[in-house]
């Protein structure tokens, strides 16, 4: 985001720089440590999901955490299905574990973006007792999509047929607009939850993606001891100054993330009104993320290409996302609006004078 920082979590940090900088005191976090009980207080208040608090543990960052699951919970061989457009970092991340991301296209329906658990199905049968993992991001980055309880459910299904393990990524869980709600994959019963490992963090919320904190809320004993077993200098540890700004942002957050939220809700009808003639988008109903479909503009070069060179406007590559992509690109409207004005009209501009 553009957006400066709360006011709470910037005092909350210097209030510890005049304190102790000391080693971190939670060296052992099997009582999830000091964000476990901030963590579940969070989720019943936001979510109306019970956790158990002393299953949270800490790592840097969300990619991090995942590094960490797969390692203890999967071998170099086995799958991982995740949905396309995907996020590069994740596919980054299981290709460079030695294990296999099988991809599961989200389709384009009346609707909106359509996430089919029978797609999910067909892909469990094919990998077969490789499949191990179900990787999910909800709210979707980027297709903005945000995903209703009964595909959920669906999902979780599947996942007890073939004994998988699910890790949901739920980092912009805070970020999803009226009248959609967020569900944690974890709500959804005991025999899913003990299954799940739920990934989040303040960085997309309360914009602290350089601040290095992430939790993982992990169901699966297994998962958690082996996880316990290898702690330390392997995976690294947050710094206290990370602790204190996730836990202000979570605790005394909420006025800040609330105004934010208007700005962007604001933005993102402004952005779906303004967009130039023959550029595509579905609604975000969560997340600050736009993915443009810009394939009906008969563009030679890749969108991003484009509108860098053309308009000096810079967005993320669609390809990037996967290769079935091609003509899409995703816009980040969490910024100011003049700034996204300025955006649009570069975009306009470029597009007229072709």
């Amino acid at each position: 985001m553009d957006f400066p920082v709360s006011p709470a979590i910037r005092e909350a940090v210097l209030r510890r720089l005049d304190g102790d900088l000391g080693y971190p005191a939670w060296f052992d976090e099997s009582d999830g440590g000091p964000l476990g009980e901030v963590f579940a207080e969070r989720m019943q208040r936001r979510f109306g999901c019970t956790v158990e608090a002393s299953h949270v543990r800490l790592f840097t960052d969300i990619n991090q955490a995942l590094l960490g699951v797969l390692e203890v919970a999967t071998e170099p061989g086995d799958a991982v299905l995740l949905h396309t457009p995907a996020c590069p970092p994740f596919v980054s991340v299981i290709e460079h574990m030695g294990r296999e991301a099988v991809t599961i296209p989200a389709d384009e329906g009346p609707g909106g973006w359509e996430f089919d658990p029978a797609r999910v199905e067909r892909a469990v049968a094919r990998t077969g007792r490789r499949c191990r993992v179900l990787f999910l991001v909800n709210p979707h980055n980027p297709t903005g999509r945000v995903l209703r309880r009964d595909e959920l459910r669906a999902l979780a299904a599947i996942a007890q047929r073939h004994d998988l393990l699910v890790v949901s990524d739920e980092v912009h869980a805070d970020l999803v607009y009226s009248p959609h709600r967020h569900v944690p994959f974890a709500s959804l019963g005991d025999e899913t939850a003990a299954r799940t490992v739920t990934l989040t963090s303040g960085s997309k919320a309360f914009n602290l993606a350089g601040v290095r904190c992430a939790v993982a809320h992990i169901g699966p004993r297994s998962v958690r001891k082996a996880l316990d077993d290898r702690r330390g200098l392997l995976f690294g540890r947050v710094s206290v100054l990370a602790v204190e700004a996730l836990k202000a942002a979570w605790t005394e957050g909420d006025p800040w993330l609330d105004t934010v939220r208007g700005v962007l809700d604001r933005n993102r009808r402004r952005l779906m009104d303004r967009l130039p003639d023959g550029i595509r988008m579905r609604m975000p109903e969560g997340t600050y993320l736009a993915w443009l479909d810009c394939t009906r503009l008969g563009l030679e070069t890749d969108p991003m290409d484009f509108f860098r060179d053309e308009a000096g406007v810079l967005l993320f590559s669609g390809p990037a996302f996967g290769a079935s992509n091609e003509g899409f690109v995703r816009l980040n409207f969490a910024t100011y609006p003049n700034v996204l004005e300025e955006m649009l009209n570069r975009m306009h501009q470029a597009l007229g004078t072709r």
